[in-house]
């Protein structure tokens, strides 16, 4: 089922993934597999946002990355005097400056 699943990515059209994607959730939801079933249901909760993805192939996999980065600058530091410091620890952890053209005694670490 889950391979089922994968296959409808490659479907070549939004409507043909629509049909696929159906069937799919019709076979998934009448499935005695506990856990499959919950996925299913996950999909029709989320249905609108799938198929946009169809037609946009835009997710938030760069956002997460970004999140991910700020989690770590937020774990290393234990804790942030005011939100003024945390957000300003965030722009530059997430920006991706180059010091060097602003202050030419700047050294890379």
């Amino acid at each position: 089922m889950r391979e089922n699943f994968q296959e409808l990515y490659k479907a070549e059209s939004y409507d043909l993934f629509k049909t696929l994607l159906k069937k799919w959730y019709f076979w998934a939801t009448h499935s005695r597999i506990e856990h499959i079933k919950q996925a299913a249901y996950t999909i029709r909760n989320h249905w609108q946002g799938v198929l946009q993805w169809k037609q946009s192939h835009i997710d938030n996999g760069l956002f997460e990355g970004l999140n991910s980065l700020i989690q770590a600058a937020k774990a290393k530091a234990r804790g942030f005097r005011n939100t003024r410091y945390f957000k300003t620890i965030a722009f530059l952890v997430t920006g991706n400056f180059n010091f060097a053209q602003f202050n030419k005694h700047y050294l890379p670490i």
